[in-house]
Protein backbone atom coordinates (compact mmCIF):
# COMPACT_ATOMS: atom_id res chain seq x y z
CA UNK A 1 0.00 0.00 0.00
CA UNK A 2 0.92 3.71 -0.74
CA UNK A 3 1.99 5.61 2.46
CA UNK A 4 -0.72 7.85 3.72
CA UNK A 5 -0.82 11.49 3.00
CA UNK A 6 1.59 13.93 5.12
CA UNK A 7 1.18 17.57 5.60
CA UNK A 8 4.94 17.82 6.91
CA UNK A 9 8.34 17.84 4.14
CA UNK A 10 9.16 14.04 3.68
CA UNK A 11 13.04 15.39 3.98
CA UNK A 12 14.22 18.14 6.22
CA UNK A 13 17.48 20.47 5.80
CA UNK A 14 19.23 21.72 9.09
CA UNK A 15 22.60 23.28 9.23
CA UNK A 16 25.15 22.49 12.01
CA UNK A 17 27.89 23.86 14.19
CA UNK A 18 27.30 27.58 11.92
CA UNK A 19 27.15 25.69 9.01
CA UNK A 20 30.31 23.60 9.03
CA UNK A 21 27.71 20.42 7.96
CA UNK A 22 24.33 20.23 7.20
CA UNK A 23 22.10 17.36 8.03
CA UNK A 24 19.68 15.76 5.37
CA UNK A 25 17.09 13.86 7.47
CA UNK A 26 14.30 12.00 5.80
CA UNK A 27 11.46 12.52 7.96
CA UNK A 28 8.50 10.13 7.08
CA UNK A 29 9.08 7.52 10.04
CA UNK A 30 8.91 4.60 11.13
CA UNK A 31 9.85 3.63 7.48
CA UNK A 32 10.58 6.51 5.97
CA UNK A 33 9.74 5.50 2.04
CA UNK A 34 11.39 7.19 -0.74
CA UNK A 35 8.25 8.21 -2.70
CA UNK A 36 8.15 10.57 -5.55
CA UNK A 37 7.12 13.50 -2.48
CA UNK A 38 10.27 12.58 -0.63
CA UNK A 39 12.59 12.10 -3.75
CA UNK A 40 12.11 15.36 -5.49
CA UNK A 41 12.24 17.31 -1.89
CA UNK A 42 15.55 15.53 -1.29
CA UNK A 43 16.71 16.91 -4.64
CA UNK A 44 15.60 20.05 -4.32
CA UNK A 45 17.28 20.11 -0.78
CA UNK A 46 20.58 18.99 -2.12
CA UNK A 47 20.86 21.44 -4.78
CA UNK A 48 20.22 23.85 -2.43
CA UNK A 49 23.21 22.88 -0.77
CA UNK A 50 25.23 24.28 -3.89
CA UNK A 51 23.70 27.97 -3.21
CA UNK A 52 26.14 30.70 -0.91
CA UNK A 53 23.72 30.01 1.86
CA UNK A 54 25.95 26.78 2.48
CA UNK A 55 29.50 27.98 0.94
CA UNK A 56 31.27 27.07 4.72
CA UNK A 57 30.13 23.38 4.49
CA UNK A 58 32.47 20.90 5.02
CA UNK A 59 30.12 17.52 4.93
CA UNK A 60 26.77 16.34 4.12
CA UNK A 61 25.29 13.80 7.44
CA UNK A 62 22.62 12.37 6.28
CA UNK A 63 20.18 10.85 9.01
CA UNK A 64 16.49 9.35 9.21
CA UNK A 65 13.96 10.00 11.76
CA UNK A 66 12.19 6.71 13.25
CA UNK A 67 13.34 3.20 14.17
CA UNK A 68 14.91 2.87 10.73
CA UNK A 69 16.76 4.97 8.20
CA UNK A 70 14.57 4.04 5.12
CA UNK A 71 13.06 1.07 3.63
CA UNK A 72 13.55 2.39 0.22
CA UNK A 73 11.27 3.03 -3.02
CA UNK A 74 7.38 2.84 -2.18
CA UNK A 75 6.89 -0.49 -3.41
CA UNK A 76 3.74 -0.26 -5.71
CA UNK A 77 5.82 2.94 -7.89
CA UNK A 78 8.05 -0.25 -8.93
CA UNK A 79 5.07 -1.38 -10.98
CA UNK A 80 5.04 -0.80 -14.88
CA UNK A 81 3.06 1.98 -15.27
CA UNK A 82 5.24 4.22 -12.22
CA UNK A 83 8.72 2.30 -12.60
CA UNK A 84 10.10 5.19 -15.26
CA UNK A 85 9.28 7.78 -13.14
CA UNK A 86 10.47 6.76 -9.91
CA UNK A 87 13.56 6.19 -11.59
CA UNK A 88 14.17 9.50 -13.30
CA UNK A 89 13.05 11.16 -9.66
CA UNK A 90 15.51 8.67 -7.71
CA UNK A 91 18.63 9.38 -10.14
CA UNK A 92 17.34 12.87 -10.00
CA UNK A 93 17.84 13.46 -6.18
CA UNK A 94 21.28 11.00 -6.64
CA UNK A 95 22.84 13.25 -9.08
CA UNK A 96 21.92 16.19 -6.78
CA UNK A 97 23.68 14.50 -3.83
CA UNK A 98 26.81 14.16 -5.65
CA UNK A 99 26.92 17.47 -7.19
CA UNK A 100 27.43 19.21 -4.29
CA UNK A 101 30.96 17.99 -4.33
CA UNK A 102 30.72 17.07 -0.29
CA UNK A 103 31.69 14.09 1.39
CA UNK A 104 28.53 12.46 2.43
CA UNK A 105 28.36 10.48 6.12
CA UNK A 106 25.27 8.27 6.47
CA UNK A 107 24.02 7.55 9.84
CA UNK A 108 21.67 4.16 9.56
CA UNK A 109 19.87 2.73 12.04
CA UNK A 110 17.44 -0.09 11.90
CA UNK A 111 16.08 -1.41 8.12
CA UNK A 112 18.39 0.68 5.35
CA UNK A 113 16.79 -1.41 2.22
CA UNK A 114 16.66 -0.99 -1.51
CA UNK A 115 16.57 2.48 -2.27
CA UNK A 116 17.46 3.57 1.59
CA UNK A 117 21.14 1.29 0.64
CA UNK A 118 21.75 3.11 -2.23
CA UNK A 119 21.64 6.26 -0.82
CA UNK A 120 23.61 5.24 2.10
CA UNK A 121 26.16 4.12 -0.28
CA UNK A 122 26.97 7.02 -1.76
CA UNK A 123 28.51 7.58 1.58
CA UNK A 124 32.38 8.37 2.52
CA UNK A 125 31.13 6.58 5.40
CA UNK A 126 28.46 4.83 6.60
CA UNK A 127 27.96 4.54 10.63
CA UNK A 128 25.54 1.95 11.69
CA UNK A 129 23.34 0.81 15.15
CA UNK A 130 24.26 -2.39 15.88
CA UNK A 131 20.50 -3.57 14.98
CA UNK A 132 20.87 -2.16 11.42
CA UNK A 133 20.03 -4.62 8.65
CA UNK A 134 21.22 -3.90 5.20
CA UNK A 135 20.24 -5.10 1.75
CA UNK A 136 19.12 -5.08 -1.77
CA UNK A 137 15.82 -6.65 -1.91
CA UNK A 138 14.78 -5.50 -5.52
CA UNK A 139 15.86 -8.90 -7.02
CA UNK A 140 12.82 -10.69 -4.69
CA UNK A 141 10.38 -8.48 -6.63
CA UNK A 142 11.17 -9.04 -9.55
CA UNK A 143 13.13 -5.82 -10.02
CA UNK A 144 16.78 -4.85 -9.91
CA UNK A 145 18.60 -1.76 -8.64
CA UNK A 146 20.21 0.45 -11.01
CA UNK A 147 22.65 2.38 -8.57
CA UNK A 148 23.65 0.03 -6.23
CA UNK A 149 24.93 -2.02 -9.88
CA UNK A 150 27.41 0.60 -10.07
CA UNK A 151 27.81 1.63 -6.71
CA UNK A 152 28.44 -1.84 -4.45
CA UNK A 153 31.21 -3.47 -6.90
CA UNK A 154 33.05 -0.21 -5.87
CA UNK A 155 32.32 -0.60 -1.99
CA UNK A 156 32.27 -4.50 -1.90
CA UNK A 157 34.06 -5.71 -5.11
CA UNK A 158 32.20 -7.78 -7.83
CA UNK A 159 31.52 -11.20 -6.20
CA UNK A 160 30.41 -9.11 -2.56
CA UNK A 161 28.29 -6.78 -4.89
CA UNK A 162 26.42 -9.42 -6.93
CA UNK A 163 25.79 -11.46 -3.47
CA UNK A 164 23.39 -8.84 -2.52
CA UNK A 165 22.08 -8.18 -5.83
CA UNK A 166 21.48 -11.28 -6.74
CA UNK A 167 20.48 -13.13 -3.55
CA UNK A 168 17.89 -9.91 -2.23
CA UNK A 169 18.98 -11.17 1.14
CA UNK A 170 19.31 -8.65 4.20
CA UNK A 171 22.78 -8.17 6.26
CA UNK A 172 23.23 -7.28 10.06
CA UNK A 173 25.27 -4.59 11.20
CA UNK A 174 28.06 -6.92 12.12
CA UNK A 175 28.07 -8.87 8.98
CA UNK A 176 27.77 -5.21 6.68
CA UNK A 177 30.81 -4.37 8.74
CA UNK A 178 32.71 -7.08 7.80
CA UNK A 179 32.06 -6.96 4.37
CA UNK A 180 32.48 -3.11 4.21
CA UNK A 181 29.51 -2.40 3.89
CA UNK A 182 29.62 -0.19 6.74
CA UNK A 183 32.66 1.47 8.50
CA UNK A 184 31.44 1.49 11.98
CA UNK A 185 28.78 0.83 14.16
CA UNK A 186 27.93 2.90 17.49
CA UNK A 187 25.00 3.21 19.42
CA UNK A 188 24.27 6.59 18.61
CA UNK A 189 25.04 6.75 14.72
CA UNK A 190 24.24 10.31 14.20
CA UNK A 191 26.57 11.53 17.38
CA UNK A 192 29.53 9.67 15.83
CA UNK A 193 29.15 10.35 12.35
CA UNK A 194 28.36 14.31 13.20
CA UNK A 195 31.75 13.60 15.67
CA UNK A 196 33.58 12.01 12.47
CA UNK A 197 32.90 15.02 10.42
CA UNK A 198 34.18 17.35 13.08
CA UNK A 199 37.47 15.60 13.46
CA UNK A 200 38.43 14.64 9.74
CA UNK A 201 36.60 17.39 7.61
CA UNK A 202 35.50 20.29 9.38
CA UNK A 203 39.31 21.17 9.84
CA UNK A 204 39.98 21.65 6.03
CA UNK A 205 38.89 24.72 4.06
CA UNK A 206 35.68 24.30 2.11
CA UNK A 207 36.50 25.50 -0.93
CA UNK A 208 39.17 23.14 -1.14
CA UNK A 209 37.56 20.11 0.01
CA UNK A 210 34.72 20.42 -2.04
CA UNK A 211 37.50 20.20 -5.39
CA UNK A 212 39.02 17.68 -3.31
CA UNK A 213 35.86 15.67 -3.92
CA UNK A 214 34.57 16.32 -7.12
CA UNK A 215 38.11 14.77 -7.67
CA UNK A 216 37.89 12.05 -5.88
CA UNK A 217 34.53 11.13 -7.32
CA UNK A 218 35.59 11.46 -11.34
CA UNK A 219 35.38 8.47 -12.17
CA UNK A 220 31.72 7.50 -10.21
CA UNK A 221 30.42 10.70 -11.85
CA UNK A 222 31.78 9.50 -15.40
CA UNK A 223 30.14 6.21 -14.67
CA UNK A 224 26.96 7.38 -13.50
CA UNK A 225 26.70 9.70 -16.30
CA UNK A 226 27.64 6.97 -19.03
CA UNK A 227 25.93 3.67 -17.71
CA UNK A 228 23.30 5.04 -15.50
CA UNK A 229 21.05 5.85 -18.53
CA UNK A 230 21.25 2.55 -20.11
CA UNK A 231 20.37 0.86 -16.81
CA UNK A 232 17.48 2.75 -16.65
CA UNK A 233 16.36 1.98 -19.77
CA UNK A 234 17.25 -1.77 -19.07
CA UNK A 235 14.87 -1.12 -16.03
CA UNK A 236 12.39 0.83 -17.46
CA UNK A 237 11.86 -0.68 -21.08
CA UNK A 238 13.32 -4.64 -20.88
CA UNK A 239 12.65 -5.76 -17.18
CA UNK A 240 9.06 -3.67 -16.02
CA UNK A 241 7.54 -5.14 -19.65
CA UNK A 242 8.07 -8.82 -18.32
CA UNK A 243 4.98 -10.98 -16.53
CA UNK A 244 7.55 -11.85 -13.41
CA UNK A 245 8.23 -7.75 -13.31
CA UNK A 246 4.49 -7.34 -12.62
CA UNK A 247 3.95 -10.53 -10.40
CA UNK A 248 6.55 -9.66 -8.03
CA UNK A 249 4.29 -6.23 -6.96
CA UNK A 250 1.55 -8.10 -6.85
CA UNK A 251 2.42 -10.64 -4.79
CA UNK A 252 3.95 -7.90 -2.42
CA UNK A 253 0.55 -6.52 -2.26
CA UNK A 254 -1.03 -9.20 -1.91
CA UNK A 255 1.34 -10.53 0.84
CA UNK A 256 1.71 -13.82 -0.84
CA UNK A 257 4.76 -15.41 -2.30
CA UNK A 258 5.42 -14.93 -5.98
CA UNK A 259 4.20 -17.22 -8.77
CA UNK A 260 7.08 -17.04 -11.29
CA UNK A 261 6.60 -17.49 -14.91
CA UNK A 262 10.29 -16.74 -15.47
CA UNK A 263 9.34 -14.32 -18.11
Amino acid sequence: MSEPAHELPAVTLIARDGGAFVELRLARPPRNVLDGDALDTLAVLAASVTSPAHAHARAILLTADGPNFSVGASVPEHARAHAGAMLHRFHRAVRALLACDLPIVAAVRGHCLGGGLELATLATRIIAHPNAQLGQPEIRLGALAPVASLLLPRRLGQAGAEDLLLSGRSVDAASALALGLVNELSDGPEIAAAAWIRAALVPHSASSLRLATRAARAGLRRDLDELLPALERLYADVLSPTHDAEEGVRAFADKRAPRWEHR
